[in-house]
């Protein structure tokens, strides 16, 4: 008995010291790490922070050497003529609808996708798979021609579909989701589900799905981030101020001959709020998905 506690208290006394010693490497993070920690943050935070201050006072904060870093008290007049100037409402709500549409789609149809590439067996599915993600490749302005073809055959410029359509399902998505689906569910396990007499619909939903679901909600809100920040291809097939999107709505602020910085910055600044406050609610399971795909061997 004496025997068992004197074992038992060398192994909490070694763990006690491997967590010391494990606390001691963590809490002797050098002090330049911070400040370049801190240097990198205010780098990246000081361009959204100088939209902020030119859009609360005029164009010619813009241009002023050495520039103005402090807000003045001018957003309000700023954001009343940007909602004069264009129905940059309408354009939000149409910008909300194609961003969760091609956010939620996106990683539907991309996660099916990948589930077949990686887990089901059909004659051509390697070379298949070469082809998907040899159009990673292409230039996306390669594209805009025949996709625009595509769209007026359907009659569908100027209609929100025509931005939908075509962002519901992207190579990158297709590879993202193969690869996660290879590395994160085992073979056995579907084949344990086969045996149940579950068919391929039902184990991609009851089974593939849950385990994927981080990978799934990183890659449709990088779906969404992308479509709200998209500007050609709505420019293209866009035409009517009510079908506009916030980022067209923006390039609408602008005259033909002359650009009012500060009305342009006030628009930007309205634009990026939702993108503020979805990073506000969802960063961290983002931040929590990429790395559990990073991690998983």
């Amino acid at each position: 008995m004496s025997e068992t506690l004197n074992s038992t208290q060398l192994m909490a006394s070694a763990t006690s010291a491997g967590r010391k010693r494990n606390g001691g490497r963590i809490g002797r993070i050098p002090w330049y790490t911070y400040v370049l920690l801190v240097c990198a943050v205010v780098v990246s935070m000081f361009p959204l922070y100088f939209m902020f201050v030119v859009a609360t006072t005029d164009s010619a904060t813009a241009t002023t050497l050495p520039p103005r870093l402090y807000p003045g008290d001018n957003l309000f007049h700023l954001v009343g003529l940007v909602l004069e100037t264009v129905p940059f409402i309408q354009s939000m709500i149409n910008s909300l609808i194609v961003a969760l549409s091609i956010g939620v789609g996106s990683a539907l149809l991309c996660a099916l996708a990948g589930f077949a590439f990686a887990k089901l067996e059909f004659r051509g599915r390697n070379a298949l798979f070469i082809l998907v993600v040899l159009t990673m490749t292409v230039p996306t302005q390669l594209s805009v021609i025949p996709q625009y073809l595509i769209i007026s055959a359907l009659d569908w410029v100027d209609t929100l579909q025509a931005l939908i359509v075509p962002g519901l399902a992207s190579a990158f998505g297709i590879f993202w989701m193969r690869q996660h689906i290879s590395s994160s569910v085992s073979d056995e396990l579907l084949q344990a589900a086969r045996l149940d007499g579950a068919n391929s619909w039902q184990i991609f939903w009851r089974i593939v799905f849950p385990v994927i679901r981080p990978a799934a909600f990183v890659l449709g809100l990088l779906g969404f981030v992308g479509s709200w920040n998209d500007f050609l291809w709505p420019f293209i097939v866009l035409k009517s101020p009510e079908m506009y999107t916030v980022q067209i709505a923006i390039k609408a602020l602008q005259s033909q001959r002359s650009i009012d910085l500060g009305l342009a910055m006030a628009g930007s600044f309205l634009a990026t709020i939702p993108l503020l406050i979805a990073f506000i609610f969802v960063g961290k399971r983002m931040v929590t998905g990429i790395m559990d795909g990073a991690f998983k061997g």
